[in-house]
């Protein structure tokens, strides 16, 4: 059998062009609201200065976002064709074996770094004490992207669609130009926030 782009991606149909939607419009929205949080401090306006509050809010929705995200990939894996690129009984255990991981990933970046943490608290001026450093940090610098990844190629493998191999690679592209987005931003928080601890410490002296 003859394998040709067009025999592994159907671009023909909406249910993909609306997932590719779903995929960029989560960390671009989560990026930009976040920035005018911490600027303008909107959604903690709206539960009367309470930031933690405002901060469980946002989190509600960037996991409900999340698994509609899921769904809507499932949902165009299901439109697309369906070709065994390698034996289902290899597949299928590599598709264990990332998913698995990426899990891993997730899971462990979530617990230690706790719900504000995990959910852009530090644009609510919620921040760490200290840089987590543990598992899975100190093996990857971005481990919940990584992960949603593997997420992403394990489902991709375990329904044999070729399609969603592609839609993996637009994932983890979206997250690497969200992160240099994301990244120094986050980093100025810290840093303003260093700077003012060294003022208040000189005035104290």
């Amino acid at each position: 059998m003859s394998l040709d782009f067009a025999t592994l991606l159907d671009l023909s149909k909406s249910s993909l062009l609306l997932s590719l939607f779903a995929i960029t419009f989560n960390p671009t929205a989560w990026n930009i609201v976040a920035r005018n949080e911490y600027r303008n401090k909107t959604i903690t306006k709206l539960f009367g200065g309470n930031t933690r509050y405002g901060c469980y809010f946002l989190a509600v929705l960037i996991f409900s976002f999340g698994l509609l995200r899921d769904a809507l990939f499932h949902n165009a894996l299901s439109e697309q064709p369906r070709i065994a690129l390698i034996p289902y009984e290899y597949a299928s255990k590599i598709a264990i074996v990332l998913g698995g991981l990426g899990q891993l990933f997730v899971i462990s970046s979530t617990w230690q770094l706790g719900v504000t943490g995990t959910f852009l608290g530090d644009y609510f001026g919620i921040l760490m004490d200290k840089r987590v450093e543990g598992f899975p940090f100190n093996v990857l610098n971005d481990p919940m992207y990584v992960g949603s990844t593997l997420s992403f190629i394990a489902t991709s493998l375990w329904l044999e669609r070729p399609a969603g191999l592609f839609v993996s690679v637009y994932v983890y592209v979206v997250y690497l130009i969200a992160l240099r987005f994301e990244g120094p931003f986050t980093t100025m928080i810290y840093t303003k926030r260093a700077e003012q601890r060294k003022k208040n410490a000189a005035k104290s002296t």
